[in-house]
């Protein structure tokens, strides 16, 4: 429910294509939550006790050529929380951070994280403020990668201005070496040396 919050959509064709139940099944698990004061009588939305009661972790990157340090990192920030919602740099902002054009649009990057299986919903950042989206995503925990350069001072000052209170993890890679630029020169110096 709060992945379609998110995105706008209605809870219900969502929640039936994710859990194999019958609908009788998932009207009654509705009704629980909503006599146990965790959805909204509107039977799509969270109460403020059932959005309270989830850990939401907001991560975020380029994911120009996802490799087996994303997936890594990515792994370990679902495993901060119940919910990982994942921000793809728009084009612009690629170029900013990576000093190139990414191989893939926008819209290429956020479908191809969204089609991994621990990724619960990933969104299109905004462009020049990621506090833009991280207001919108109310995180309790900002996940960032072992080479990201956002400072974790930068994370929290920027959460107070919201009046978001979200602890920021640093999260280790156990292949350090692995990244989308590395991987993008070492193919073209294959390309190239044919």
């Amino acid at each position: 429910m709060y992945v379609c919050q998110i995105e706008g959509k209605e809870a219900f064709p969502a929640i039936k294509e994710k859990i194999s139940l019958s609908e009788d099944a998932i009207n009654s698990k509705i009704d629980e939550l909503i006599e146990d004061q965790l959805v909204n009588d509107d039977r799509s939305t969270l109460t403020e006790s059932g959005r309270s009661s989830l850990s939401v972790v907001l991560a975020g990157g380029v994911f120009d050529i996802i490799h087996p340090g994303h997936i890594h990192t990515l792994n370990a920030a679902k495993d901060l929380g119940d919910v990982l919602v994942v921000v793809v740099a728009t084009d612009n902002t690629a170029v900013k951070m990576k000093k190139r054009r990414p191989l893939h649009t926008q819209e290429q990057r956020q479908e191809l994280v969204s089609s991994l299986s621990t990724v619960d919903l990933c969104l299109i950042g905004q462009e020049d403020d990621i506090f833009k989206t991280v207001n919108r995503v109310k995180p309790q925990i900002i996940a960032l990668g072992y080479d990201q350069v956002h400072q974790e001072k930068f994370i929290t000052e920027g959460c107070k201005k919201i009046r978001l209170d979200a602890k920021v993890a640093r999260l280790q890679s156990p292949i350090p070496e692995s990244s989308s630029s590395k991987i993008q020169k070492e193919y073209g110096k294959s390309i190239h040396g044919i």
